[in-house]
Parts: C-alpha cells; sequence; structure tokens
C-alpha cells in the first residue's frame, strides 16, 4: 500500500483564490479559443462529437476531479494524487511530463499568436519574426508567473470574460449571418452524423479542449474554502464551457465552408465574414481580434500557474530536482519552475522555426507532439482515482462521485478510453497515415519520458544522500 504523506504545515501560502476567481481561472484553462477553429475543421460532425464528449467524458471527468481535489486538497494537484495513490516516482513522472507539456504547448500557442497577430497587423511579417514575437510572450508569461497570485490572477480572470464575448459573437454573429445569407455547411441530422474518415485526426482535440478542470488544484492550498469551492466551481465553469464550445463551433460552421476553415485563419475569417469590411465592422473585427489574442496570453498564464506549482511540490518533495522547487521569498510563486519553462519553450521554438514550412505546419506539430505529452498524466490520474477509493477509504470526501464502486470503475474505464483514442489519432492520422510523422512523434515523447528518467533518478540520488548524511 502507497502511504498517504502528511500534510506540510503552513508554508505561507496566501489564500487568495475565491470561488469567483476558481470559477474564472478553470474557464480560461478549459474554455480555449485556439482551438476552435481545428474543432470546427472536423465539418458538422464536430457538432456531433462536441454532445456526445460531453455527456460521455466531460461529465464523469468532471466529477472525478471534483472528488480527488476535495478529498486530497494539497499544493500540486494532479501530481500530489498520483503520488499519493501510486508512490513518489510515478507522482515525480506525473509532474515531469505535467509540466514539460506546457513548455512544449507554448510555442504552438504563440506562434497561433502571431499568425492571427500577422492576419491583422502585419501581412508581411516572416516566420522567423513570429518566433520572435513567441518568446517575447514567452518571457512576459514567465514574468506574470512570478509576481503574486492576487495580482497574477487577474491575467486569467479577464481572459475569461474575453473568451465569452468572443464565443457569443461568433455564435450570435452565425445565426445572424445565416439568416441573411444562408449557411456555408448544412446542418441537418444526417450531416451531424459521425463518419470514419481523415476529419477524425481532429477529434482528440475536442477531448483535449475538454481537459483542465485538474488545474486549479495545483494552487489548492492558495484556495480560500476548497472543500466547498471545487466542486461548485466545476458545475459552474463546466456549463459555460460546454454551451460556448457548442456555440463557436456552430457560429464558425454557419459562416465558413468545411474546406476554407484554416487552423490559423479560421477564427479571424469568420469574424470578418460575420461583420463585414465597413468601418465599424472592421473596427469589431480588430476589437475581438485583440481580445482573441489575449485569451491565448491568459491560457498560457493559466496552465503555467498550475504546472509550475506541480513541478515545484515534486521539488520540494525530493521527486524532481531542486532547481524547480525555488519559490520567490516574498510572493511564494514557483520562479524556479516558471524560468525553466522559459528557457525550454524559447529552446523549442527555435529548434521548430528551422524545421516548419509554415506556421500551420509549427502550429499542428508542436501542438500534436505535446499534446501527446500532455495526455499520459490522466491516465495516472484516472488510475489514481481507484487506487485512493480503494487503499484510502476511511480519508473523509466532502464530494463523492455518485454511485458505488461499479459505477467508479465504470466512469474511469469510459474517461481511460477517450484519452487512449485521442493519444492514437495525434499520432496515427485516419485516412493520411504518415510514418514520418508518426515517427517523430513517438521519438520526441521516448526523448521526453528519458530525460524525466534521468531527472527523476538524479533527485533520488540527492535524496538518499541527504537522507544518508
Amino acid at each position: 500500500m502507497a502511504s498517504i504523506p502528511q500534510s506540510k504545515g503552513d508554508r505561507g501560502f496566501k489564500k487568495v483564490m475565491k470561488r469567483f476567481d476558481m470559477t474564472l481561472f478553470t474557464v480560461t484553462a478549459v474554455l480555449v479559443v485556439d482551438q476552435l477553429a481545428a474543432s470546427a475543421s472536423i465539418g458538422t460532425q464536430s457538432i456531433f462529437w462536441w454532445i456526445f464528449t460531453m455527456i460521455v467524458f466531460f461529465i464523469p471527468y468532471g466529477l472525478i476531479t471534483a472528488e480527488l481535489g476535495t478529498t486530497y486538497p494539497e499544493q500540486g494537484g494532479i501530481y500530489g494524487w498520483v503520488r499519493n495513490a501510486f508512490g513518489a516516482k510515478w507522482g515525480a513522472r506525473t509532474s515531469w511530463l505535467y509540466w514539460i507539456n506546457v513548455a512544449l504547448w507554448m510555442p504552438s500557442v504563440y506562434i497561433l499568436f502571431a499568425g492571427i497577430f500577422s492576419q491583422l497587423f502585419y501581412p508581411e511579417m516572416t516566420l522567423w519574426m513570429q518566433i520572435l514575437l513567441g518568446i517575447v510572450l514567452t518571457w512576459l508569461t514567465v514574468w506574470v508567473n512570478a509576481i503574486a497570485l492576487d495580482i497574477g490572477k487577474w491575467v486569467p480572470n479577464i481572459g475569461a470574460l474575453f473568451k465569452v464575448i468572443i464565443m457569443m459573437s461568433i455564435g450570435i454573429g452565425g445565426f445572424y449571418y445565416a439568416s441573411r445569407n444562408g449557411v456555408a455547411n448544412e446542418i441537418s441530422l444526417k450531416s451531424v452524423m459521425p463518419t470514419w474518415g481523415a476529419s477524425l485526426a481532429f477529434l482528440p482535440v475536442i477531448v483535449y479542449n475538454f481537459l483542465g478542470f485538474e488545474l486549479m488544484s495545483g494552487a489548492a492550498e492558495e484556495m480560500d474554502n476548497p472543500a466547498r469551492d471545487i466542486p461548485k466551481s466545476i458545475v459552474t465553469a463546466g456549463i459555460i464551457i460546454a454551451a460556448f464550445y457548442l456555440l463557436g463551433t456552430v457560429g464558425i460552421l454557419i459562416a465558413l465552408p468545411v474546406d476554407e476553415i484554416g487552423l490559423i485563419d479560421g477564427l479571424i475569417d469568420t469574424l470578418r465574414q460575420f461583420f463585414g469590411n465597413s468601418q465599424s465592422g472592421t473596427a469589431f473585427v480588430y476589437a475581438l481580434g485583440l481580445m482573441a489574442l489575449y485569451t491565448f496570453f491568459a491560457n498560457m498564464v493559466t496552465w503555467t500557474v498550475g504546472a509550475n506549482r506541480s513541478a515545484a511540490e515534486a521539488a520540494v518533495d525530493g521527486d524532481l530536482p531542486a532547481i524547480f522547487g525555488k519559490l520567490h521569498e516574498v510572493y511564494k510563486t514557483p520562479v524556479s519552475a516558471a524560468v525553466l519553462t522559459g528557457i525550454v519553450s524559447t529552446a523549442v521554438i527555435i529548434l521548430y522555426g528551422f524545421f516548419a514550412g509554415s506556421a500551420e505546419d509549427l502550429f499542428w506539430t508542436l501542438f500534436a507532439f505535446s499534446s501527446v505529452v500532455f495526455l499520459i498524466p490522466y491516465i495516472l490520474m484516472f488510475g489514481a482515482f481507484l487506487k485512493l477509493r480503494r487503499i484510502d477509504k476511511d480519508q473523509p470526501r466532502p464530494y463523492r462521485v455518485p454511485g458505488g464502486h461499479g459505477t467508479a470503475v465504470t466512469l474511469t474505464v469510459i474517461c481511460l478510453l477517450f484519452i487512449f483514442q485521442a493519444i492514437f489519432f495525434f499520432i496515427f492520422v485516419p485516412g493520411d497515415l504518415d510514418w514520418g510523422y508518426a515517427g517523430s512523434i513517438i521519438g520526441g515523447l521516448l526523448v521526453t519520458i528519458l530525460v524525466g528518467e534521468w531527472l527523476i533518478a538524479r533527485a533520488g540520488a540527492t535524496q538518499a544522500a541527504l537522507t544518508k548524511n
């Protein structure tokens, strides 16, 4: 049986995250505007997949996360849950993959940022200029991570508001546009039914877009009342997220033919289609475009806040090298982990600049690779849910997933199947099997895992030496 660690005591964290902040934090983390075009690229079938995934995966995932977050409200979130269930090394592996994913994902988000910025303001912007902009944004993200959370939390809070405005504009604008011009794609019961084909390459994006409920638990010891607020914030955020994902996707499909939806250009093309080229319409497009750019930045701030805290906790426990664990002396923020994120992200974005033929190529390659890395910790998290139910059954659970053991097993298996299919389709694109592409994703994943194992071994050796002395 894995031993459940005792509380580390009061370490000076300020209780600055209220239920309102937690709800907006989660909306910012999960409601991802930059992936909306990729989801719509599936075609009208995406409407079915949004609804199906929401009912079969999103709700069970939210329930499981609510139980884990309220039962084990400790700094580090997912790292602590896996460590409690499977031991220190598996907790360290979870923390490493969760943290490194963000550093690998950040370049793709900021290349998308640069692509939309170029589309709006500077069409002549070259790939290397976009990469330079991405590097600047990376280090601005690091700076926000280093400042006090009661200040930094307003970046995602404002981002959540902007996301709601953008999604409402796309959804309402889509229906208004259709009433005047007709729809660009047929939306009927027959057209929304799923079929097997190359469009399934984007299906994992829908699963990916629903992940992030556990992120706020990375700052559990900075929450005012996690046992009370986590379930309520998950329910509120979940309703907002599901409604606006569906509304935004339908809005894009109404405006643009599927074969004209670009991974980078789709959002701005849709807004221009809705609001036209008049002076007021152009101004509104620019305003929404700027809001979208801000949400990309807010999204990265949100994910780095959670991931850096998980890595810092692993370092404090001796499961990752101590360099990850240095906190800001005044603000108690994981400044060292944040700086390391910036270094890795900068190196990756420069490296991929030499191999990508266009911003869209760079965006998808980085996104697919980082997504596979990102999804693996969820396998361990769902496993930890069942294991902790068994080995720590006497632990008070302020919130408990309804139903007995059979229900818990069923929901866990369903969630795991969704994660496994997402990993598979990110690597092996249906209808367009490219072994070179698949090999690069698998090779990158193996290198990432091996680097993590080396870091974990170093941390273990250091911890053993300290214990011996």
